[in-house]
């Protein structure tokens, strides 16, 4: 089918570049990813994927905070390793496995 149609799109620059790694490495043109999309659009007859707040609380989802809040939360988490303050892994999975 030939392409004959623009788009002019405005996208966040951080999700472009990360979309384009994993394009590249599939060896997919960004345009095919595009008209894959639109296409699945028509076929499905919406959007072809679930559209869903995610699970984890916004306390914890790093896409819902701000870059200094984020360094907050890291720079605690180097406090509380500084501090001793830390769990064997193998416990704390086996822990969440029984809560979950």
């Amino acid at each position: 089918m030939e392409k004959t149609a623009t788009l002019n799109l405005r996208v966040n620059p951080v999700v472009k570049e990360r979309a384009e790694e994993v394009l590249t490495k599939l060896g997919v043109p960004m345009s095919t990813a595009i008209d894959m999309y639109l296409n699945q659009i028509y076929l499905t007859g919406g959007i072809p994927f679930a559209v869903t707040l995610p699970k984890a609380p916004d306390s914890l989802n790093m896409d819902m905070m701000s870059d200094d809040e984020l360094v907050e939360k890291l720079q605690k988490g180097y406090d509380d390793i500084s501090l001793g303050k830390v769990k064997n892994a193998a416990e704390a999975f086996a822990a969440f496995k029984e809560r979950h």
